[in-house]
Formats: structure tokens, sequence, C-alpha cells
């Protein structure tokens, strides 16, 4: 049996995504900016994909820009919102356990000369309101926060963020990353105060290589790509009308049945989480209830290294991550845990389970059930 549990690194695309990619290969592979037939039929797919888009948020097509993906999302919103009003102040605000798409984004502005600002978080992920309020002064431009934290599910008050920013600073802007939160939860951008929102398309069992971000109609914001002038100027080269359809049919997919999908996904989250009372020492981190994630368990076992446990998994087609995918690979970059001030040793034993509503609760019991049995095995190895 196979488990995959890894659904925060990358989702399977569903079945109606790959049919509506194969179909735009073979059919409507013109491209969208000539004016012959072929051009117009890819112009239309790529309408579709944006209004299919738009209605998820309730907000205009217009106010969709097409990415390569949520780490480009985030690099337009930050380094464009930032040098299109840099006359205005020179503060950026966002948090301690931002992606590194944002928090690296933010340490090259701060090489352009931008005063950066990093909030802390209490013990279970969540981004303190005071220490916001009090952050934000004259000089602020622009606030970017995370919706849903990659490495422990945590989800920041963003509306109450967004009213906080505006009450003190009206012209600022607000970006959100909403790369786990979309397709999990329902997000009204104009609702929330929220001007600027970076989505990945392959976390939606959307395609790789797409994704779009939300800009708020008026929003004064810079290129970081220079071309042919696509997407009003906005972001050119050529559209990936592939991988546009793909990531309209999966936003549209996604948001049929949200709620009951959702709930489905806190059915196996707390299946796990009832599994972990069982096992001695087990700690599971961040928010619990309806602060964190539907999707999202990040738990360490003391005394069983996470890439050890990770690795031990493999064997029986059991597919977990240790920390976020962007991280994996690279312990010392595990901030988030070190934000919330966790021993080393825990940090080191961090694995990050994550859900899709293609993931079956037999998956769960049965990664349960091989962790309990590789959790005694490793334990008395590592005390000889």
């Amino acid at each position: 049996m196979e488990a995959y549990l890894d659904n925060s690194a990358t989702t399977r695309c569903s079945k109606r995504v790959q049919e509506i990619v194969g179909k735009t290969m073979d059919i409507a592979y013109g491209n969208p900016s000539s004016m012959h037939k072929k051009g117009l039929e890819a112009e239309q797919y790529v309408r579709e994909a944006a209004q299919k888009i738009a209605k998820t948020m309730k907000v205009s097509e217009k106010e969709i820009i097409f990415t390569s993906g949520g780490t480009e999302s985030n690099n337009f919103a930050l380094i464009g919102a930032a040098m299109a009003h840099r006359r205005s102040g020179n503060r950026l605000i966002t948090t301690q356990i931002e992606h590194p798409s944002v928090l690296n984004t933010m340490e090259y502005l701060k090489e352009q000369g931008f005063e950066i600002v990093y909030l802390p978080v209490d013990q279970t992920g969540i981004v303190c309101m005071d220490a916001l309020r009090e952050a934000v002064n004259d000089q602020t431009i622009l606030v970017s926060m995370m919706q849903v934290n990659n490495e422990i599910g945590s989800i920041q008050p963003i509306a109450d963020a967004a009213a906080i920013v505006h009450e003190k600073r009206p012209n600022a802007l607000f970006h959100v990353d909403a790369v786990q939160s979309y397709g999990k939860m329902q997000i009204r951008p104009k609702k929330m105060g929220v001007d600027l929102l970076s989505v990945s398309g392959h976390k939606i069992h959307g395609p790789k290589g797409i994704g779009f971000l939300y800009i708020k109609e008026k929003t004064k914001i810079k290129p970081v790509l220079f071309g042919g002038g696509q997407q009003a100027g906005l972001r050119s080269g050529t559209h990936n009308v592939p991988g546009i359809a793909g990531i309209g049919e999966a936003a549209a997919e996604a948001h049929e049945d949200l709620e009951q999908k959702a709930a489905y996904l806190r059915s196996l989250k707390e299946r796990l989480i009832a599994w972990t009372a069982g096992i001695e020492g087990l700690v599971v981190h961040g928010a619990t209830g309806q602060d964190s994630a539907p999707h999202i368990v990040s738990l360490s076992i003391p005394g069983i290294r996470s890439e050890v446990m990770l690795h031990a998994l493999e064997e029986y087609d059991i597919c977990v991550s240790a920390g976020s995918a962007c991280s994996s690979n690279h312990p010392a970059q595990l901030h988030t845990l070190e934000a919330l001030h966790l021993e080393p040793e825990l940090i080191q034993s961090a694995l990050r389970f994550s859900f899709s509503t293609h993931t079956r609760m037999e998956e769960i019991d049965y990664a349960t059930d091989r962790l309990a049995e590789l959790t005694l095995k490793l334990r008395r190895y590592t005390r000889r």
C-alpha cells in the first residue's frame, strides 16, 4: 500500500485538470497574443480560466495576473509594490514564519535600502496583533503575511491584521501568501482588506509551473518582468495556456463543495492527532481547532531524527516531509519551528503530514500503524 501524505509539497493533478491541459496542448496551441483564429482560441482559454478563478473569490477577472507559481507571485507582489511606493516610505513588515520566497525577497529589498520588520509569533504560530499595531508607522508601505503556515498549519487572522494596517496607514498595501489556504477555505480579498494575494497551481491539484497574483484594482505595482507587455504590461511573456487552463479548472474544482471537502480533511487530521496520544513523548506543533488548517499536522518524536524516520517510512511507501518541502534538505532552514522557540531535539525530529481530498482514511491508519512500529524499533536502537 502507498500512503502519500505530503500534499503541502505538491498534489496529484486531478483528472479534469489533466484533460483540459491535454486538450489545450493538442487543440489550442496558438499564441494568445496572435490575431488569427488559433491565437483567439488560446486567448479564450486564458480568459475563461481568469473568470473561473475570479468567481471563487468574488473579484474581477482583470484583477488576476498569471505567473509561474507561488514563488514568482510573492516576488512580484513584494518587489513590485515596494518599488512602486518607495517614495511614500521604506518600511516593510512581515513575520518570522513566512515562506522562503517571502523572507529571501525581503532580504533582497533590505539590500535595496528598505527597512524590514519581522513580527514574532506565539507558541502556536500565531502573530501577535499588538506587535503588528506597534510596527506599523508612517513609513510603512507594505505588510506581507501568509494565511496558512506551510510547516505547522497555523492560520493567521488576516482580516484583523489588514484592518489594523489600513487603520494606522491607509495607503499601505497588505499582501497575503495564500498558497496553502486557497482551495482549502473561503477567501474574499475585498472583504478581508487584502490588496495582493499569491496562489500556486500545484497545491490544488493543478499543474506545476503556474500560479496567479490577485492585484486589487487601482493598486500601484511595478512589473518585475519586461518584454512584450502581456497581461496589461504587468507580466510580460507568452502565456502558458495549458498551465493557465489547468489552474482555472483546478480552482473551480477545488471550490465545489468546499465546506464538505474541508470537513473531510479535518477528519483525516483528527484521526492522525487522536493516534498521537498513544505515543510517549510525541509533541504536536502549532495551533489546534479552527486556528489551524485542516490539512497539515506537524509533530516531533523526540530521540528520532526526522530524516531517519522519513527514510524508514519510505521503505513502506509512506511519503511525508521533514518540515516543509522547501527546507527538507536543509534542516538549518526550519525557521518556523525555531520561531516557536522549540528545543533543538524537537526541531530535529519534526515531521509534517499533509493531506488532500484524494487522501483515504486507510492511508492514515496504515501510516500511523507503521509509524508506531518504527517508533518502538528506532527508540530501542537509539537507546543502546
